[in-house]
């Protein structure tokens, strides 16, 4: 029994090809907002990518933006033969095409909806990556004349500023690490020194934070060095104080940041699914009608169209006995009688035996 079967008279099945025509239109459209998509993601990406650890995450607008070049040209040529579908004559042009389209463009929708996912569940990837990226730039805050790395500290200050966080996780990320070069030391200073022998990797370490972690709300001037010491500065509670530094950490500040643009791109990418999906049952459907059509042989007489021409157990068992069958066309059989029985070619005596045994 066919799975959703609906008649179609001939106007209607007009309509039906007037109106897929438009929609895959519509779909190309849809493929250039995919494409669109994978760009505004890729300059995103690039736009901080030395605050990622690798690569990895490069792969959605990739995927995106070869989802949009394949969605132009699919729902290009699905407009035209749906065109061509009013005119009997013209669909046996299409007949034998028609159904390898539809089932390529099932698996191009599959596709779509699988980058909808993947964007919607790569937090925890985009998480990692960060944590380690801007553990590395905070690292190198310091090598400001090193090659490579020199540019390292105006992208975390402007970070820091721009997304009014401070450090990894918080402001007390900086208290770990030697953020201030060598080069700006005085190291025939006591106190300088002291410092870099207390460490055990010999790193100027102290309770400072670079300018850019100042609150620019703060009432007061900002205090970013001796941070902890609440006697060294007047009316001053590092504990209380909650308008000196910025006290979120600038990894879930980008991490909110990008969670928010991939949910978006994930939601447009799961509505354009379902439109795709829907104008491929409205392919389906004129496919099977016009086959049928065909059959009977009077173009303007009634039709039957459907999703599957049986159960969808019915579909999946036939299908299943063609692999199977396909797999048994590669099998021999050792019971075979006809097996080893020498050919008459493989019987004949070569002439130089013969002369061999004169």
């Amino acid at each position: 029994m066919a799975v959703l079967k609906v008649t179609f008279t001939k106007a209607e099945r007009d309509k039906l090809a007037h109106v897929l025509w438009v929609l895959n239109w519509i779909s190309v459209v849809s493929g250039v907002i995919l494409f669109g998509l994978g760009v505004f993601l890729k300059v995103e990406i690039q736009k901080r990518q030395e605050l990622m650890s690798n690569h990895e995450i490069d792969y959605v607008p990739h995927m995106l933006l070869t989802t949009g070049i394949v969605a132009c040209c699919i729902n290009f040529l699905g407009g035209k033969i749906c065109y061509d579908c009013v005119d009997t004559t013209k669909f046996l042009r299409w007949k034998l095409v028609m159904l390898p389209y539809i089932v390529c463009t099932f698996f191009f929708t599959f596709c779509i909806l699988v980058g909808a996912l993947m964007c919607y569940t790569m937090h925890n990837k985009l998480d990692e990556l960060l944590y380690i990226g801007l553990r590395n730039a905070m690292r190198y805050y310091k090598d400001t004349d090193t090659p490579g790395r020199c540019y390292l500290k105006g992208t975390v200050d402007m970070l820091q500023i721009h997304f009014q966080c401070c450090g990894n996780a918080g402001y007390r990320d900086w208290f770990h690490i030697q953020w201030i070069s060598n080069r700006y030391l005085n190291m025939s200073s006591s106190e300088v020194m002291d410092r870099v022998r207390s460490n055990v990797d010999g790193k100027y370490l102290m309770d400072g934070v670079p300018f850019s972690c100042c609150n620019t709300y703060s009432p007061r001037p900002c205090i970013q060095h001796q941070v902890t010491n609440n006697s060294a500065h007047f009316n001053y509670d590092h504990q209380t104080d909650q308008r000196n530094l910025w006290k979120g950490g600038c990894r879930q500040a980008l991490l909110d940041h990008y969670t928010s643009i991939m949910q978006s791109i994930s939601l447009i990418v799961f509505l354009i699914w379902l439109f795709e999906l829907l104008v491929l049952t409205g392919v389906r459907y004129l496919q099977t009608a016009m086959e049928n059509l065909l059959r009977q042989g009077d173009p303007d007489s009634e039709s039957d169209g459907w999703i599957l021409e049986n159960s969808l157990a019915e579909t999946a068992r036939y299908n299943f006995n063609i692999i199977k069958n396909l797999g048994k066309c590669y099998q021999v059989d050792d019971d075979d009688p006809n097996i080893n029985i020498p050919t008459i070619a493989q019987q004949e005596v070569p002439p130089r035996q013969i002369l061999l045994e004169k």
